[in-house]
């Protein structure tokens, strides 16, 4: 993980280029702290109450956009229940104790399209590539978690599917829930007949990752 770290007097703000793919939504919904297109430093921790802040940072899909309050203020927590939701031809928005390749986050998309040149993080390739995958699939009969928290990792598997590990709850745009799991392999190859989850189809396409 490569963070552009920006200090300020009372919050620092964190950005990852690697995993932003909404920066439009920064730039517009807070111009006056990011200021793209700029000569020298383009985010501004002292143009907005660190409450704005911290609500920019922790409503960023990607996790691109990070926080560290110095004003004695709660620092991020992960999420009381875990979730990945199924974006509408798009990726798999992740919001859990997360571990990917070593790097720990609480919000990441993960490219389920098989065009990204970022993978496993989602790039926009889906956009131009006209990939299609519904984001409210038919639910499966699931019993609910002893636990609905706590650490999920996620492995790409080489040329292959993702393998998640840990408590989690797969659920649709609409927040309607798909399933209920501890373990599953989901699609990122996009070619799965069976999206979400993985059904083999990466092996007879050739896909490479």
């Amino acid at each position: 993980m490569t963070v552009h770290l920006v200090e300020g007097e009372k919050v620092d703000i964190g950005f990852d280029g690697h995993r932003c793919i909404h920066s439009r939504n920064c730039v517009l919904g807070h111009p006056e702290v990011f200021v793209p297109n700029a000569p020298g430093e383009w985010i501004h921790p002292e143009a907005a109450s660190v409450e704005a802040i911290v609500a920019v940072a922790e409503s960023c899909p990607s996790g691109a956009i990070t926080y560290r309050r110095k004003d004695g203020g709660p620092q991020e927590q992960p999420p009381v229940v875990n979730t990945v939701r199924l974006r509408e031809n798009g990726p798999l928005a992740f919001h859990a104790e997360l571990e990917i390749n070593g790097e720990q986050s609480y919000r990441a998309t993960l490219c389920r399209c098989g065009a990204s040149q970022n993978k496993p993080f989602c790039d926009g390739s889906h956009s131009k590539s006209g990939f299609q995958a519904t984001g409210e699939p038919v639910s499966k009969e699931s019993q609910a978690l002893e636990a609905r928290s706590g650490p999920v990792n996620v492995t790409p598997q080489s040329n292959g599917c993702l393998k998640i590990e840990g408590n989690l709850e797969i659920v649709t745009g609409t927040g309607r829930t798909v399933d209920r799991t501890t373990k599953a392999f989901l699609c990122r190859c996009g070619q799965s007949q069976n999206k979400p989850f993985c059904d083999g189809t990466h092996k007879k396409v050739g896909f490479v990752a």
